[in-house]
């Protein structure tokens, strides 16, 4: 397949340096206003084009990718998650799925790390508590009482790239690590990080006292906490969660905070379909949990790294090569292991 200048259409604006280097390479359209599309204005935007740039806001269900046009060869996402895109339709009408992996780990562990930190220590309820002319009534021996997360039990859901950086960022905190993934981690690594792993997830909620996921959505994780999980957890434990919001039971956990039987939540993604669940929010202003705007790739330099990683799964493909972060649908992911 030989095509100089690919004809392109990205759902989103871009970092300016990434559409800088997309124009010089590609034939790009880009919206002239950034902002989520419907259905109809991604096929009319798809017309004529070679590639999709896509993103997680984009509903590239089977429907959608049925009436995506011919031309389309390559839809390439712009970000780690793609539980946007019916892959396995994508798949059979001949269409390549890329995303960008890899990119994402130090920052999304930082996030993670921050509302660990953030929930016990009650650190936005400090911020909001000085009024703005700055008179506080000043410090007491119980003034802003949180919890000590040092000596406590983490079990992160995943120890994947992004689980393992969170584990070394929460080793060094002091917190002691328990682990439930698809596959155990190498005893070294295990040994480098004091981890404990459990081939029971029921197991590992009722023994740590914080959960953090950090598992891609899938069809066997779908509500991985779910009710009856969030109700195994420890009296006063907490979840965080930078992954995906359907990771979660959502009412199930609401319900637990709310009983007094979990000690909060902290938030990155949430369900927003097609609002934020008021309970959630009031529970927010509560200082019961902690919500933060799916921010945890949110730095520059993620953004730059994942533009140029959406460049490179381009160009590999229109130089005839196989893109080098490829999706495959499950069955023949599990193939390709």
């Amino acid at each position: 397949m030989t095509l100089s200048r690919p004809k392109i259409f990205v759902t989103r604006r871009l970092p300016a340096q990434i559409e800088a280097r997309m124009t010089t390479l590609f034939d790009v359209t880009f919206k002239p206003v950034d902002g989520a599309l419907s259905a109809d204005a991604i096929i009319d935007g798809a017309a004529g084009m070679s590639v999709l740039v896509s993103s997680i806001n984009d509903p590239l269900d089977a429907d959608l990718i049925a009436r995506l046009p011919e031309s389309i060869k390559l839809i390439a996402q712009f970000g780690n998650g793609y539980d946007n895109i019916d892959i396995e339709a994508a798949y059979t009408r001949g269409m390549t799925v890329t995303n960008t992996p890899s990119v994402l780990t130090e920052d999304t562990a930082d996030m993670a790390m921050m509302l660990m930190l953030a929930l016990p220590r009650r650190l936005v309820e400090g911020a909001e508590v000085l009024p703005r002319e700055g008179e506080w009534p000043g410090w007491s021996p119980n003034w802003m009482l949180g919890r000590r997360l040092r000596g406590k039990a983490l079990g992160i859901v995943g120890m994947g790239r992004i689980g393992t950086a969170v584990a070394q960022r929460a080793r060094t905190f002091g917190l002691n690590i328990h682990y439930f993934s698809r596959n155990r981690r190498p005893p070294q690594l295990e040994e480098a990080l004091g981890a404990t792993y459990w081939d029971s997830l029921d197991g590992l909620v009722e023994a740590v006292d914080i959960i953090s996921l950090h598992t891609p959505l899938n069809r066997g994780t779908m509500k991985i906490l779910d009710a009856g999980r969030l109700a195994r957890m420890r009296q006063d434990a907490f979840v965080v969660n930078v992954s995906r919001p359907e990771l979660i039971d959502e009412k199930a956990l609401i319900a637990e905070i709310r009983s007094g039987h979990l000690y909060g939540a902290a938030l990155d993604v949430f369900e927003n379909r097609p609002g934020i669940n008021p309970d959630l929010l009031q529970l927010a202003r509560e200082h019961r949990i902690v919500l933060t705007a799916h921010m945890a790739s949110a730095t520059l330099e993620a953004r730059l790294e994942m533009g140029e990683t959406v460049i490179v799964n381009i160009r590999a493909f229109f130089d005839g090569a196989q893109p080098p972060h490829r999706v495959l649908p499950e069955h023949k992911a599990k193939l390709a292991r």
